[in-house]
């Protein structure tokens, strides 16, 4: 009887964590050092199965993914204190109730070289173009990111007819220093140099085909380190249908803004005279402009492409800020799910709490570093997730991030910020500096309800848009300007809250939420999987 039992009780754990009638993919990546040319001369890259970029990942809503991923290095001294662990972060994806499998070191144990882990995630109530990329050190300067596209189940519309083929385009600045040079200048106290040039899908050039008449899905992202983007089609329009898994209202945009760690997706009709266009990417609000071209070909082009190549918008921040506002929500249209976007009235929820988040630049100790409210993170040896499992002292400080800033000097420090599971927080993120700023949360998107320039005050509340926000994973904060987002917090689990510009982040610009609740229920989180790794302080715990 007690076997009974127990066997009851492992299928009913199985079948909380995946549905019976939800489809398994499986996937094998290899990854390596390998060398690849995306300015003409060799360089050292991260490679996924030999690819740079990585491969594209393509599922379906509440599919169980299954990543057994072997690192397989060859390593001198030299390599071996620079690539010595990695994790691969799903950015977008929200993990539910499974932050075990969130990929950051936070949550998860570095996998060292020659060693292998699987990865097993869900991509629950999911839809839209996301990618991922390696997020220990500087890897992602390297390579080792990919495209990552949840497509909608047959029984759920999405608000387009379905369009003859869709492009995946990784658009990103690039260096010609490895991630060990830049590294090693980011811990010798430097900041990271201006990028040396600007990719599409790794390539300074590369092309697409379609026929003339069909309509065409583009799904861009920007996976670069520091730079916004412009993107646009010559003598083509662009119909906005998706940000980061939300279908927005599909209005029409001749270029449009991109930021670092953000997605959007597009659809373009080949409704043009039968010849090969320009596709452009340049960078934004950078003194020197970066450009990269792709061509779209039309299958009965017998012209290569022609004229100039189209220049970006002529005006600066408040254009990109109003272009930003037209944003919106399509309220009528089901996303993941089949009931409408509209029906969550996220504009009607009382909130439970407000926090001021401010990014500085700052130095601690003679070196260069990054910090919120005054504090730049430190990463342990040991994962957050697994000290708090294990009750582990000594790894972090609980709430020790002061919320509103209070000034003074910065100090190093490892905050964790508890939360209620099912808290409704409003954030506001102030940027006094003077550059462009992406803040990217971990485990959810959220409503991006207000930009703004100058110092935010509550009565900037008023101008919020509670109506048709659309939600997303990365928000874009304006140089000396303001962004809010209200997020409900029902994904219970530690959750990275950092700098999508990733030298930012590697210096200190991040720190994590814990969202919990005291009921102990599979409806709530999955327990610690059985392959989870044991690094630092929980070495030997079980």
């Amino acid at each position: 009887m007690m076997r009974l039992v127990c066997g009851v009780l492992v299928f009913l754990a199985a079948a909380f964590v995946a549905g019976a009638d939800d489809p398994y993919r499986f996937f094998t990546w290899t990854v390596t050092y390998g060398p690849i040319y995306p300015l003409g001369v060799q360089q050292q890259g991260i490679l996924i199965n030999g690819q740079f970029p990585g491969p594209r990942l393509d599922c379906v809503t509440n599919d169980n993914i299954v990543i057994d991923r072997r690192r397989l290095f060859f390593l001198s001294g030299l390599d071996l204190r620079f690539l010595r662990e990695g994790c691969v972060c799903r950015n977008g994806i929200k993990q539910r109730k499974n932050s075990w499998q969130d990929g950051v070191l936070g949550t998860n144990c570095p996998i060292p070289p020659n060693g292998n882990f699987t990865y097993k995630f869900q991509t629950k109530d999911q839809i839209g173009g996301f990618t991922y990329f390696p997020s220990t050190g500087m890897q992602r300067a390297a390579g080792g990111f990919g495209s990552l596209n949840v497509y909608q189940r047959p029984q759920i519309p999405v608000p387009y007819a379905k369009p003859a083929g869709d492009f995946s385009l990784l658009v990103g600045d690039w260096y010609r220093a490895s991630h060990k040079v830049l590294q090693k200048a980011l811990d010798s106290g430097s900041s990271l140099p201006f990028p040396d040039d600007l990719l599409i899908n790794g390539q300074k050039y590369t092309a697409y085909a379609g026929d003339q008449g069909k309509t065409y899905l583009f799904r861009i992202s920007n996976v670069g380190m520091t730079t916004s983007i412009n993107f646009r089609i010559q003598g083509h329009n662009m119909k906005l249908v998706e940000v980061e898994g939300s279908h927005t209202l599909q209005n029409i945009y001749d270029s449009l803004d991109i930021h670092v760690g953000q997605s959007l997706s597009v659809l373009v009709t080949l409704d043009q005279a039968p010849k090969d266009y320009y596709i452009v990417a340049s960078t934004r609000f950078t003194r020197k402009v970066l450009t990269a071209t792709a061509v779209l070909h039309y299958s009965n082009s017998n012209s290569p492409v022609s004229g100039p190549i189209p220049g970006g918008p002529a005006y600066g921040l408040h254009w990109s800020m109003k272009q930003a506002r037209t944003f919106r929500w399509n309220l009528t249209a089901s996303a993941a799910r089949p009931n409408p976007q509209g029906s969550y009235h996220y504009g009607k929820i009382t909130r439970s709490r407000s926090i001021m988040l401010a990014n500085s630049a700052a130095v601690i100790g003679g070196k260069h570093c990054y910090a919120i409210n005054g504090v730049s993170f430190v990463v342990p040896g040991t994962p957050l997730k697994l000290a708090d499992d294990f009750n582990i002292a000594g790894v972090f400080t609980w709430d020790s991030l002061p919320i509103p800033p209070a000034g003074g000097s910065p100090v190093l420090s490892t905050p964790v910020v508890r939360f209620n599971l099912h808290d409704f927080v409003e954030i506001i993120f102030q940027n006094a500096e003077n550059t462009m700023q992406t803040w990217h949360l971990d485990g959810y998107d959220f409503w991006v309800v207000g930009y703004g320039s100058g110092k935010w005050t509550e009565r900037l509340r008023r101008r919020y848009n509670l109506v048709d926000a659309v939600t997303r994973h990365t928000v874009q904060v304006y140089p000396n300007g303001w962004s809010a987002i209200l997020v409900s917090l029902d994904n219970q689990g530690m959750w990275n809250l950092r700098s999508a510009m990733w030298a930012r982040q590697y210096l200190g610009q991040q720190f994590y939420i814990r969202v919990w609740t005291p009921e102990k229920s599979y409806a709530n989180e999955y327990d610690m999987p059985a392959n989870a790794l044991r690094c630092g302080k929980a070495v030997g715990l079980r």
